[in-house]
């Protein structure tokens, strides 16, 4: 498909879940566990090596704390293009409000729990232990 040279664009989706099953997958799991890491980083180590000389890596969402062993010498080497960061919602925000108004777009497909306002520190707990097949909660006052 790339002939060999590796895609020109990766994104690791922060927050998508995405478990590896190599040896440095586990090592995150224990890392966390040990609380010596604080995020699993395998879709990223993954998308470094795979991205072809000269690409562009896009890290959208939040890495939240500590990571270890990223191949930081590997993007170096192939002349990696990394941008991260939070999406700018507020930009966007009101835009895709209309869309979903005009039925253009239904987010209900992610949201798997909808709760009272009350019970948010239970509805985050649930959301962040992926708990219930939490996938996104919807606070209703």
């Amino acid at each position: 498909m790339t002939a060999g040279r590796g895609p020109d664009a990766c994104i690791d989706a922060v927050g998508s879940e995405a478990h590896g099953t190599s040896i440095d997958a586990w090592y995150d799991v224990i890392k966390n566990k040990l609380m010596l890491e604080t995020d699993r980083v395998h879709v990223l180590r993954q998308v470094i090596h795979c991205c072809r000389k000269g690409g562009r890596v896009s890290i959208p969402g939040v890495y939240g704390g500590l990571v270890d062993k990223i191949p930081i010498g590997a993007a170096f080497g192939k002349g990696l293009q990394i941008k991260m960061g939070q999406t700018h919602v507020h930009r966007y925000l009101s835009r895709l409000f209309g869309y979903i108004r005009e039925g253009e777009i239904d987010p209900s497909c992610i949201i798997t729990h909808r709760l009272p306002l009350a019970q948010a520190a239970d509805a985050y707990r649930t959301f962040c232990d992926k708990a219930d097949g939490c996938v996104k909660v919807v606070l209703q006052p």
